[in-house]
């Protein structure tokens, strides 16, 4: 399935950028040999024998606008130097872009790899000796191919992002399967998959109650729930590890490994720390309001997630209808239906009742999440270590074996993280990403999803910076508390990062087939969002 998702993202990526430079190819948008009427205003002593001299480069707001049709709210204005020596028809000039630069000239400036810097040739029209003052035509640097060298550029970006992000994670690996091995040579994981065992086997049945992979299953979720994300990749990847021992068929994911997949992608967290973070640096006056939106989103997203991968994992049929299959399994369907339908309920009434005391509510459920994630880790690490040594556990040298097992996986996963990362980078830059924005609103818009939170909804399972950036634009423009400010930040704490996800944890078991687990994670992803669409249009809809 992987095979044909990073095809996909890769051909639509580059079909996108090519259609586009065509179009602007076509259309000129930025005027490509056409001049700008400038005003140059020289400053200090222009005597004759001074080869340069400082200037300011003015751009009337009246004829930027007619010229790249893009409106201007002031005159513009930008530092540069003039080489009074050069006689010739042309002289070339240069300078550096402010961050409040408009939006052509910014283009321009990155097309040609330069990001700040933009240079030109201004052809001199008139020059006032007295008031030191030249008119002239300016002349941009040609533009050409902007989409194809953003996709180049993402590229390279992508992979010397995925690179640095499984180099990151050398040390987080080292350090907690360093703690988990000592932790399962006291017993701790034996005694942790014995009280979970009822949960457990319902979810991974063909794993055993004994077995390794329980405890880290176990670890993970835990951490996942705790928001200690640093904490919870090295306990999956070694949960991944743990349950490929148990396949027969190396290469091809198992039905627990879908599962487990199914759970992590939903990415159910009891506080939203980055969401958070970033509304309060947007501003926002109730930050955490949307601890309540985001459990509840990520709870809809974890219910079908597990729901999907346990249904998906009786298919290909082999010869039985879905109605055949239905007959034979309806009682266990009924069931899990009627479990799921209780929190639901439950959950939904809660947080409908909680709603006039939503802000004082969150804040003080923040600042005991935040304790339990501050002293979660050091506990930890006292913890298993101090019950290690009562358990006369060699807890120096048990740590150094899962250490160098951590270092290994990291290093694994390289290949993995930059072909993922690589296809969704060109993806995004490409401007496949608003094909698919224009595509889904026609599905968006009867539920009432704004248009304006569609980029996020699309982004989360791709990329989490990428998101994350999606985020903060949106907020900026919005503002952090209005309707579309919360529900934005509420899919972000509703779900994960779904491809990034199967790229780690498969690639760290060298899974190539991974059967219904994207579809599981994408249809958890779906829940996520419609979950948070739900709920936040019940407590802040419009």
């Amino acid at each position: 399935m992987l095979n044909y998702v990073w095809t996909a993202l890769i051909i639509l990526g580059l079909a996108a950028a090519l259609t586009t430079d065509i179009q602007n190819s076509i259309h000129d948008p930025y005027k490509n040999g056409t001049p700008i009427p400038v005003t140059i205003v020289l400053k200090g002593n222009t005597a004759a024998s001074q080869k340069k001299a400082d200037a300011n480069l003015i751009i009337h707001k009246t004829e930027y606008s007619q010229h790249f049709t893009e409106s201007a709210d002031n005159d513009l204005m930008f530092q540069t130097q003039i080489d009074t020596s050069i006689h010739s028809k042309r002289i070339p000039v240069a300078w550096t872009l402010t961050n409040d630069a408009p939006k052509k000239i910014s283009e321009i400036a990155k097309a040609s790899g330069k990001d700040n810097d933009i240079t030109g040739e201004l052809e001199i029209t008139s020059y006032d000796t007295q008031q030191k003052i030249l008119s002239a035509n300016l002349y941009f640097e040609e533009v050409s191919f902007v989409k194809m060298k953003d996709v180049t550029t993402a590229s390279l970006h992508y992979a010397e992002t995925a690179v640095e992000i499984a180099l990151g994670l050398i040390g987080i690996m080292a350090l907690w399967l360093g703690i988990m091995k000592i932790a399962e040579d006291a017993g701790i994981i034996r005694f942790l998959a014995k009280g979970l065992r009822p949960l457990t086997k319902f979810l991974f049945p063909e794993v055993p109650a004994d077995h390794p992979a329980i405890g880290s299953i176990v670890m993970n979720i835990s951490a996942n729930i705790l928001g200690l994300g640093n904490a919870a990749t090295p306990f999956g990847l070694k949960a991944m590890e743990e349950l490929d021992t148990l396949n027969k068929e190396k290469g091809t994911a198992t039905n627990a490994m879908c599962t487990f997949l199914a759970i992590n992608t939903a990415g159910m967290t009891l506080i939203p720390a980055t969401a958070i973070a970033l509304r309060a640096t947007a501003g926002s006056s109730q930050p955490a309001i949307i601890i309540g939106t985001s459990l509840f989103g990520s709870f809809c997203a974890t219910i079908v997630g597990i729901l999907s991968a346990k249904i998906l994992e009786n298919f290909p049929l082999k010869g039985k209808s879905f109605s055949g299959l239905f007959q034979d399994k309806w009682k266990s369907f009924v069931v899990l239906i009627g479990i799921i339908a209780i929190p639901f309920i439950l959950v939904a009434t809660g947080l409908i009742s909680m709603k006039s005391a939503a802000g004082s509510s969150s804040n003080s459920l923040k600042e005991v999440l935040q304790l339990v994630s501050i002293f979660a880790i050091p506990f930890l690490i006292l913890f298993f270590i101090g019950y290690g040594m009562l358990k006369k556990v060699k807890v120096y040298e048990k740590f150094i074996e899962g250490a160098k097992e951590g270092f290994n996986i990291a290093i694994r996963i390289i290949p993995y993280l930059v072909a993922m990362l690589v296809a969704i980078g060109i993806f995004r830059s490409g401007g496949a990403m608003n094909w698919l924005i224009y595509g889904f609103r026609h599905i968006t818009d009867p539920i009432g999803m704004p248009a304006e939170a569609l980029p996020m909804a699309l982004m989360r399972p791709l990329s989490g910076s990428g998101a994350l950036g999606v985020m903060a634009e949106i907020m900026s423009v919005h503002g952090p508390d209005s309707f579309i400010g919360v529900l934005t930040s509420t899919f972000y704490g509703s779900s994960e990062t779904t491809f990034y996800v199967l790229a780690v944890y498969f690639g760290a078991v060298n899974i190539k087939r991974t059967r219904h687990a994207l579809a599981a994670g994408l249809l958890a992803d779906v829940a996520g969002v419609l979950g948070a669409l739900f709920i936040v249009r019940m407590l802040f809809g419009v």
